[in-house]
């Protein structure tokens, strides 16, 4: 075949198109246009990247392709897709690219990768590194922190949106590259751990198919769920690595075995809810900060559900059983959110997996094999676990937006489960008048289920039978006093009369006889739809009726309605007009009639009442035009000429208020079907002929809202009816049976769509409007511009009002450029006039059949529409008819908005000025408005912008005598920008940014600019703030790879629809080079002039100082990273360092910074190899931890560089700046300057100022030393806290830039350093001590700790010294601590030199040392970690430490009595007893465990339980803080440990402990082992039910400890029970309610007559005790179900009331109980009283309100 001939064969099918496109009434023209547009694109796409013109060709190209996609879908041949996305990656992965491009970029690129099903991995391949390399840059950037960058805000979420639409195209050795690559970055100690786990989450790809697993997630799965399974402290990288797992499930179903770690993953998420438990729970901040996030924990739950076990869906169970009783309305917390978030997105999550399973077509992802497929029995299990909580949260604080989302997707699955009990709830809140709340929330469910219930089908066929009870009774919430009830009312109603026709079909019972019950049902219930709308037609009367408010309305003249009026407008027209259009013709008839009586009969007035009649009206006129107009038109004709026959009324202020209603009647009712006007086109012209010219402004506006009505119907394409099946339900009952439609989806393929297309008899009666009409009055206003004509004002503004009206058809043709000038120059306090042309002005420039504003907002209705109706089950987009119709016609709408061009006319060029001279004029609304109008033209114009700024800059000019304050300040305004539109003043180019930058800052020497006016100074500041908020770098090199080009060429060649465009020549290709390359030398050219100018205004001499402040910030956005400021720039810097401004000088100290790193040398690199050095082999696994190869990276006293030569054989703009800071004068000022205070107190240590220092002593070694020298010396020996801090400061600086050193001048360095260190140490105060902690740890950070020996030998010499006082001691372990934690595992040798150090000088009295040891030991022992596949570390272990502390606590744990703390806070002379020093240890121990709890990974469970004993024996009761520090301590711990994680392997252990303590003979132990028993219980709630045996111990401790002799004990023990019971951890099983039963029935000791003065027997019997327990027992159960009554509860009350008689103390846990089963179920006590027979209900009756309840 010859090339030609095969381009003549069929096309490839495209990829994917708007199907809405093709039922456009033109769609048939639509394929060549969309060919044409596409063979455009491709051209000139890769002509633009050949001829490396990124800007403005390529990224004008790339705009218009992804108009194309929003116009055509994907209508695309597939190798044209991959194409487009090749090319579009290799642009956006340029490396020097600028940031807005790469971002414009991106975006079209995701959007190409959006639906990942159209192509598969075998069509792309997409490399990674360049992903990573970029995100590394922009990120990670090394120095955007200098302000060498500037970034938006957005660039993060775009970039990892594009990672994750890249993933699944990676190669398939990604995985392995991308592991080798980030594993070193692993160090669970450091920051860099974060940034791993982060990037493992976003790059690693999860879908590749089965044969490839062992090359993809295999590699890393078992060690990341490893790290997972060991880590219990909840760090900030576990939730990314949750998220990670959560994606790998969903990818993979059926391909890993989530069992082994179920219970664990429940566990996590239960705890991540964190939800309040126990009595007295301290809150750790990191769990709130660190939880996971909820919809990634949905997406896992949900991706392992179903397969053989069925485990996952008991665990489900089990999480809903012991969080239902959270989601009782009567609950509220800040944990509320999160659970309804949860019940929100599990049943979305698993109708998304079913639709996935059962409905999507197959593609080339992974399909879950058949034997996880979710079964039906799998579906209703999830149901009935999570219905209970949704029926709980329908009536949440929150508001009841969950529950129904939640509730329309679970009954899509199961709506025999779902909708009766909402059902149940729905009637009786219909008939109360009490509780609108309930009304509001139980109807928005309804909604919610609606198409479930209507649709009926074979699970739930009873279904529609509720339809017309449910509408009959909701109609009483029509009302006028309610307004939150009327709406959702209307919605309720609305919702129903579209899914259902509203035909009365009760003949057919007479006609048919194969009907099913359920059908026959519902053809007689059918009869009732005329009644309900009627009924509907009253309610809506009486709401108008009551809306009137004749007289309020015309006092206050307001002419719009209030919001809430408008609101409730429209919620009445958009029901009313969804009736009417489901209803049969008969019922339309009996409507039609009376809402015309209503209409006619009575008078209203036009702004509220007048509104909703006529809205009425017109729905009528629309469903059925031709009955509806020959009612209405002639009658309204009538009485206006009428009323109009003198021609006095024609001159009238006021007009007749009939006159006015039947106006604004006609004018509503002529917006229908344009050919069913015609008829009375005579009568209507008339009628316009009469009324257009009244004087009356209401008047003549109603006439106006005519002409434009008549207009818009005969000219525009729009559908015209919208009834939810095609053709309507007019035809007779015998052929068509309407209740088979109920709740029937449109179909998409035979929607039968009646459009609306104008006629040319249309379009002849629009041109004879015009020509009657507008004609004239263009006349007239063009001679009143010329002077020709005198009119008065309000003549005026009625021409402009007609000419508004009736423009929108005019094509343009007339523009009456000179008018808004000429009224500025006569009459320009004629506001309204001007109103109206800056109206007309922007409507000429936007609108194109409708407004952009008004399109966006009913898109944005009709999506929420289709959520609230959707089917996500099944997909296919299964919706309603009316919505997609409704769809259709936005489309339409798109096209409209979207195919008129951008293109710059002169035309538009004129208008833009105009309003750019009323943005200037002198009355601030008139300015406002022009405003507005000039921002949305100059967004939609492409390139308006560069041709307007000269203009709006000429206001700025100094020179100018002639501007006036108001004309500068819509200069300013008009830079400024609205909120989302452009900014003038920062377009990202530096043609532009030359021109405002300068302007703005000499704008300071305008006559007009004056600092006393407050509101010319905010708009500086806004100027100045909004350019430092939205500038991002601009790029200076705009070169095109040769990637980019071959694919470019690629693009131009490819069929389909091929171009007739031919190659580019060799010289056109030049020709571009050359181009690019003077393009980047012009930007280079822009970048200095534009620094020069600017350092040239400043340099003026009478500049204001706001100004100054404003030039400096711009100068500081100049400063880049890939090209040195100018000489003179970097002057001026150095010298603003010693400013008088602060302001100035904070700058130029990051300015200066900055330049110091770009003058950096680069350091050479020299590669090692570890094991060279170390001297070990290789292994052949790598495992983490201490291992031989990192041996030589610690810290290692015996061979420390202490010589040259043992130095150098370690592994290891600028003339103006040496000369300043050479300079002792300009240092000593600096210095000064720098020790100054800026806002007391609030100073830190501030970084800006140490990437100086350091930046000064990296770039020029120790040159500065001798004149810095005496400063520091000088500093360190005042102990103010400004001086500290300052001289901290250039320490850390000092120690951090002399890296790169040699080792004669380092060692000079520390001989200088340590006489400072130790002044500065020892002169250490409160308000300094965290400003030398930050100077030691920024000294140390990334470091070798072999080259800073000195510094921590210094720090080691004695920390606990003692001189100076316990606060020296506290600080100086505190520089000492954040020294160390930098170094992490480096430094095992000082870790065991500082601990031998302090285990002696544990006992220490006094607190903040204490607490500082505590902290301290936290560091020391946090290398000791068990993760998996990690070699041991060689640290100090925590094992060996807590064996020897016990060894000293033992005297402690052997005594009985209480343990007071009876240490006196001052070391006395001589020894004190072991049990003091006890004491004393146990207090910094406990500091220890406190500061350990929130920072080290996993906590030492085996060695702290040793601990426990004692700590519950010390841990106070009550709730009382006068208690001493001990045991507050003790008690903090207890609760820090009881919510702790558990191992499985460490549950009995625990519990050991436990047990053996409850044994104790101290009862306070016994009590807290209850209240840690509970936390400790609902944290680990399934490793805890894992395991059974651990259940049993549970349960048999607490009902031991029910008996317990103390009452406290007792009492605690009922609670725990109940708490365990509620949360479905135990059961009330038969045996351990006859347990109770037994033990209730022990007999009572008699009570013996006491002889008269013996002592009153207080101890009670066992006996007595044990009855005791069995009543608590039962009172425990009672209590353990709040909100519900089960089976067995009756029967127990009534064993209870038995014993309300019995002694002390039974009695009153009796009493307490009926209070609060009293109290709990009273909310729902008409349903609870059904659970309980006659007699039962008699005896609680006479329980609960006998006088035993006020006793």
């Amino acid at each position: 075949l010859t090339g030609k001939s095969f381009s003549v064969m069929a096309p490839p099918p495209p990829q994917k198109e708007i199907v809405y496109n093709k039922l456009l009434p033109y769609g048939e023209r639509l394929e060549a246009e969309a060919a044409r547009f596409l063979a455009h694109i491709k051209d000139n796409l890769a002509r633009a990247v050949q001829l490396q013109e990124l800007w403005p060709g390529g990224l004008f190209w790339t705009r218009k392709l992804s108009t194309y996609i929003r116009l055509y879908g994907r209508k695309f041949s597939r190798e044209d897709h991959v194409l487009f996305i090749k090319l579009l990656y290799e642009l956006v992965t340029i490396p020097r690219l600028e940031i807005s491009m790469m971002q414009g970029f991106a975006r079209l690129l995701i959007n190409l990768l959006k639906k990942k099903e159209l192509l598969s991995r075998d069509d792309l391949e997409l490399p990674w590194r360049p992903l990573y390399e970029m995100l590394e840059r922009i990120l990670y950037s090394k120095t955007e922190n200098l302000g060498l960058n500037w970034f938006p805000n957005s660039v993060e979420s775009v970039l990892k949106t594009l990672v994750k639409s890249c993933r699944p195209y990676f190669p398939e050795d990604a995985t392995a590259e991308m592991l080798d690559e980030w594993r070193p970055l692993m160090c669970p100690f450091d920051v860099t751990m974060q940034k791993a786990i982060t990037y493992f989450e976003l790059f690693l790809p999860t879908t590749l198919p089965p044969a490839l697993h062992q090359k993809g997630f295999k590699l890393w799965f078992d060690e990341f769920i490893g790290l997972w399974v060991s880590v219990q402290n909840l760090p900030q990288w576990e939730g990314h690595l949750v998220n990670l797992f959560a994606r790998l499930a969903t990818d993979n179903i059926g391909y890993i075995d989530w069992d082994p770690y179920v219970p664990k993953i429940f566990t996590r998420i239960l705890r991540s809810l964190n939800l309040p438990v126990g009595s007295n729970q301290v809150v750790v901040p990191r769990f709130l900060t660190n939880a996971y996030d909820v919809g990634h924990a949905v997406m896992w739950i949900t991706a392992m559900m179903g397969g053989p076990s069925k485990l996952v869906q008991k665990h489900l169970s089990g999480l809903f059983n012991s969080i239902a009783s959270f989601y009782h309305p009567s609950n509220n917390g800040r944990w509320l959110n999160k659970l309804m978030k949860l019940l929100q997105r599990l049943p979305s999550g698993v109708v998304r997996r079913l639709h996935r399973e059962r409905y999507k077509k197959m593609t080339w992802l992974t399909p879950v094999p058949e034997s996880h497929k979710l079964t039906d029995q799998d579906v209703t299990d999830f149901v009935e676990c999570i219905i209970q909580p949704v029926l709980l949260a329908m009536f949440s604080k929150t508001g009841s937006l969950e529950a129904a989302q939640a509730l329309q997707n679970l009954a899509l699955m199961r709506p025999e489960l779902v909708i009766p009990p909402v059902l149940e709830k729905t009637y009786p809140a219909l008939e109360t008048l009490t509780e609108p709340h309930q009304l509001t929330a139980t109807l928005s469910c309804v909604i919610g289920v609606a198409r479930s219930l209507v649709s009926g089908g074979k699970w739930f066929p009873e279904g529609p039978t509720h339809m017309l009870p449910l509408l009959m009774r909701a109609l009483p919430g029509v009302d006028p006093n309610d307004f939150s009830k009327c709406m959702i009312t209307f919605q309720f109603i609305a919702t129903f009369s579209t899914l259902v026709p509203l035909v009365d079909c009760s003949s057919v019972l007479q006609e048919r006889d194969d009907l099913s019950e359920v059908e026959r049902e519902l053809c007689s219930a059918t009869a009732e739809f005329e009644d309900f709308v009627l009924q509907f037609m009253d309610r809506c009367f009486g709401l108008i009726e009551s809306s009137t408010l004749e007289q309020t309305r015309e006092e206050t003249e307001t002419e719009k309605m209030t919001h809430l009026e408008s609101l409730v407008e429209l919620g009445l027209s958009s029901t009313f007009s969804t009736i009417l259009t489901q209803c049969s013709k008969d019922i339309f008839k009996v409507a039609l009639e009376k809402v015309f009586n209503f209409a006619v009969s009575n008078i209203f007035e036009t702004r509220v009442a007048g509104r909703m009649v006529a809205d009425m009206c017109r729905a009528a006129v629309k469903c059925r035009p031709e009955e509806s107009l020959k009612l209405f038109v002639p009658h309204c004709c009538n009485v206006i000429t009428h009323l109009t026959v003198n021609d006095d009324v024609l001159r009238d202020e006021e007009l007749d208020k009939e006159l006015l209603w039947n106006l604004q009647l006609l004018s509503e009712i002529t917006r229908v079907d344009g050919k069913k006007l015609l008829v009375y086109r005579e009568q209507l012209g008339k009628i316009l002929q009469r009324t257009l010219h009244l004087t009356c402004k209401q008047g003549y506006i109603l006439s106006c809202n005519l002409l434009h009505h008549l207009l818009r119907s005969a000219t525009l394409i729009y559908p015209t009816e919208y009834c939810s099946v095609p053709g309507g339900f007019d035809k007779p009952v015998s052929e068509y049976f309407p209740i088979k439609d109920w709740g029937k989806p449109g179909d998409l393929w035979n929607l039968d769509i009646q459009w609306h297309v104008p006629s040319s008899e249309e379009i002849n009666f629009a041109f004879y409007l015009l020509d009657t009409f507008l004609q004239p009055e263009l006349i007239r206003l063009e001679h009143y511009a010329a002077g020709k004509l005198e009119m008065s004002r309000d003549d005026v503004q009625q021409c402009l009002a007609i000419v508004h009206n009736s423009l929108f058809l005019s094509d343009n043709k007339f523009l009456f450029l000179p008018l808004a000038g000429y009224i500025l120059d006569n009459s320009e306090d004629d506001t309204k006039s001007l109103f109206l042309i800056i109206k007309i002005i922007s409507d000429v420039l936007q609108f194109q059949g409708s407004h952009k504003h008004e399109f966006d907002s009913r898109w944005k209705s009709f999506n929420l529409v289709k959520k609230s109706m959707e089917n996500r089950l099944q997909g296919k987009k299964q919706h309603i008819r009316a919505l997609l119709i409704d769809r259709v016609m936005l489309q339409h709408e798109l096209r409209t908005l979207t195919m008129e061009g951008c293109e710059y006319k002169t035309s538009h060029q004129e208008m833009i000025r105009d309003l750019l001279c009323l943005s200037t004029s002198s009355y601030g609304q008139v300015r406002s408005k022009a405003q507005q109008a000039f921002f949305t033209a100059l967004g939609t114009y492409n390139f308006c912008c560069r041709d307007i700024i000269p203009l709006v800059l000429e206001f700025l000019r100094p020179d100018r005598q002639d501007v006036t304050q108001k004309q500068f300040k819509g200069a300013l305004y008009c830079l400024l920008g609205n909120h989302s539109g452009v900014c003038l003043a920062n377009l990202h180019d530096w043609d532009c940014i030359a021109q405002t930058w300068p302007a703005i800052v000499s704008s300071g020497l305008s006559k007009a600019m004056s600092l006393e006016k407050p509101s010319i100074v905010r708009l500086f500041d806004d100027l100045a703030e909004k350019i430092h908020r939205q500038y991002e770098t601009i790029g200076l090199d705009f070169a095109v790879p040769e990637k980019c080009i071959e694919i470019a060429v690629m693009l131009q060649k490819s069929e389909h629809p091929s171009s007739d465009f031919t190659g580019l020549c060799s010289e056109e290709i030049q020709l571009g080079i050359q181009r690019q390359k003077e393009k980047n030398a012009e930007a280079v050219r822009n970048y200095e002039n534009l620094i020069n100018m600017l350092l040239d205004c400043v340099e003026q001499r009478n500049l204001p100082w706001k100004f100054e402040h404003i030039s400096i910030g711009f100068l500081s956005l100049l400063l880049r990273d890939d090209r040195i400021l100018p000489v003179r720039a970097i002057k001026f810097f150095v010298q603003c360092l010693n400013h008088d401004a602060i302001v100035v000088r904070k700058v130029a100290i990051s300015a200066v910074a900055g330049i110091l790193k770009q003058l950096k040398r680069t350091h050479k690199k020299v590669p090692i190899c570890p094991y060279e050095i170390s001297g070990s082999p290789k292994p052949s696994s790598i495992q983490a931890g201490d291992r031989p190869d990192n041996q030589w990276l610690h810290y290692d006293s015996q061979s420390l560089p202490k010589t040259k030569e043992a130095w150098e054989s370690c592994c290891f703009a600028e003339q103006i700046i040496y000369d300043h800071f050479s300079d002792p004068k300009f240092v000593e000022q600096l210095i000064k300057f720098l020790s100054l205070e800026d806002r007391k107190g609030k100073d830190k240590f501030n970084p800006r100022r140490f990437c100086l220092f350091k930046g000064l002593f990296r770039n020029f070694d120790d040159a500065f030393l001798p004149v810095l020298q005496p400063h520091l010396e000088e500093l360190v020996a005042d102990s103010h806290e400004s001086t500290q801090r300052c001289v901290a400061e250039i320490i850390a600086g000092l120690i951090r830039g002399s890296k790169h050193w040699t080792f004669e001048k380092v060692e000079k360095l520390w001989k200088l350093l340590c006489p400072l260190l130790r002044t500065a140490l020892s002169n250490i105060t409160v308000e300094t001590y965290n400003d030398w902690g930050t100077c030691i740890a920024t000294s140390c950070e990334s470091r070798d700790p072999r080259k800073l020996h000195w510094l921590f030998e210094l720090l080691l010499e004695s920390p606990l010294s003692g001189e100076g006082g316990s606060f020296v001691d506290a600080c100086r372990l505190y520089v000492l601590q954040g020294g160390l934690a930098q170094q992490e595992w480096r430094v095992p040798e000082l870790l065991h030199r500082l601990l031998k150090y302090l285990e002696p000088k544990l006992t220490q009295v006094y607190k903040n040392v204490r607490e500082r040891i505590g902290s301290v030991l936290t560091y020391i022992f946090m290398i000791d970690v068990s993760l998996p596949n990690t070699a041991a570390t060689k640290s100090p272990r925590v094992h060996e430490f807590t064996t020897r502390i016990l060894e000293n606590l033992k005297p402690l744990m052997e005594a009985d009595e209480e343990i007071q703390n009876h240490v006196m806070e001052e070391n006395g002379i001589g020894e004190q007893d072991e049990r003091t020093q006890g004491i004393k240890l146990l207090k910094t121990i406990l500091k220890w465990l406190m500061a350990s709890a929130g920072r080290s990974f996993s906590t030492a469970v085996t060695e702290q339980l040793q601990l426990l004993p004692l700590f519950f024996k010390i841990a106070p009761v009550e709730n009382d803080n006068s208690y001493d520090e001990l045991k507050r301590d003790a008690k903090m711990c207890l609760s820090l440990m009881s919510q702790g994680l558990l191992y499985p392997q460490q549950v009995p252990l625990v519990l050991q402990v436990l047990k053996q303590t409850a044994r104790s003979n101290s009862w306070h132990a016994r009590y807290t082992v209850l209240t840690y028993l509970q936390t400790m219980v609902f944290y680990n709630l399934f490793i805890f039910l894992n395991n059974e045996e651990a259940v049993n111990d549970i349960r048999w401790l607490v009902i031991k400890l029910l008996e317990d002799e103390q009452l406290e004990v007792r009492e605690m023990a009922a609670t725990t029970l109940s708490g365990l019971l509620q949360c479905n951890f135990l059961t009330m099983d038969g045996p351990m309610q006859t347990h109770f039963e037994q033990l209730c029935k022990m007999r009572l000791p008699k009570k013996r007559k006491r002889d008269l003065g013996s002592v009153v027997d207080t101890i009670p019997s066992g006996d007595l005790v044990k009855r005791h327990a069995g009543v608590l027992g039962l009172s425990a159960c009672i209590l353990s179900s709040p909100y519900d009554v089960p089976t067995w509860m009756p029967q127990l009350l009534m064993d209870l009331s038995a014993h309300l008689n019995d002694p002390q103390p039974i009695e009153m846990t009796v009493k307490k109980t009926l209070s609060n089963f009293r109290r709990t179920h009273h909310d729902n006590w008409q349903e609870h009283k059904q659970q309980f027979t006659d007699d039962q209900l008699l005896v609680l009756t006479d329980l609960l309100v006998s006088p035993c309840y006020y006793a």
